[in-house]
């Protein structure tokens, strides 16, 4: 478990999944602030929002980035280089073929979308060659998703207990397995963007 960003990492990844609750839409534009316009890595997000809302979050964010942002459907491939949020009230999963799925099944700690669905599904789809970023929240969703990318040979990050608005989610995916990288925001922000040099070459 590693609380410094020394040396370069040169993993490649093929895709990025990412999850928060509380305080996540400020801890997202904060690790995602100015990516480069040619950005590669497909990024998913699960971000907990209250059932029954519309959410705007692809509006948001396609405002604040350079990249595509999409709110994913249902047999949607993820695109290069693009960026994408679960909508509500559905689960997001991430098939073999590299398509999403969307689903009604009862929620997960109480979470739907939930975290643990979109990063375990994505760890059968892409193995090692996938990163999960876990970032503030109030509750336990994330932990064993994160355990199983990390059992799946990916790479795991989650954001420094201490800086997060609310550091359950984070302490909780500590507890459950060690991740690779324990960051604040702006190191996590440098491991993305490493990850995505990584791919390009």
């Amino acid at each position: 478990m590693n609380r410094h960003l020394r040396s370069p990492v040169r993993k490649r990844v093929d895709a990025v999944v990412l999850g928060a609750s509380a305080g996540g839409i400020d801890a997202l534009s904060a690790l995602l602030h100015g990516l480069p316009a040619g950005w590669h890595t497909p990024m998913a997000v699960v971000l907990h929002l209250p059932e029954g809302h519309e959410s705007h979050l692809a509006e948001i964010f396609a405002q604040r980035l350079p990249i595509p942002v999409h709110e994913a459907a249902d047999k949607m491939p993820l695109a290069a280089g693009s960026l994408y949020f679960a909508p509500p009230g559905y689960h997001l999963s991430i098939e073999r073929e590299r398509t999403f799925s969307l689903s009604c099944e009862p929620p997960v700690l109480f979470s739907r979308p939930s975290i643990d669905v979109l990063m375990a599904s994505a760890a059968d789809a892409y193995g090692p060659a996938l990163a999960g970023f876990l970032l503030t929240g109030a509750n336990e969703d994330g932990a064993e998703g994160l355990r199983r990318i990390h059992l799946a040979g990916g790479l795991t990050a989650v954001q420094e207990p201490k800086e997060a608005q609310i550091p359950t989610m984070p302490q909780a995916a500590i507890a459950r397995h060690a991740p690779d990288y324990v960051l604040p925001l702006r190191e996590l922000r440098n491991l993305l963007l490493q990850l995505e040099a990584a791919h390009e070459h």
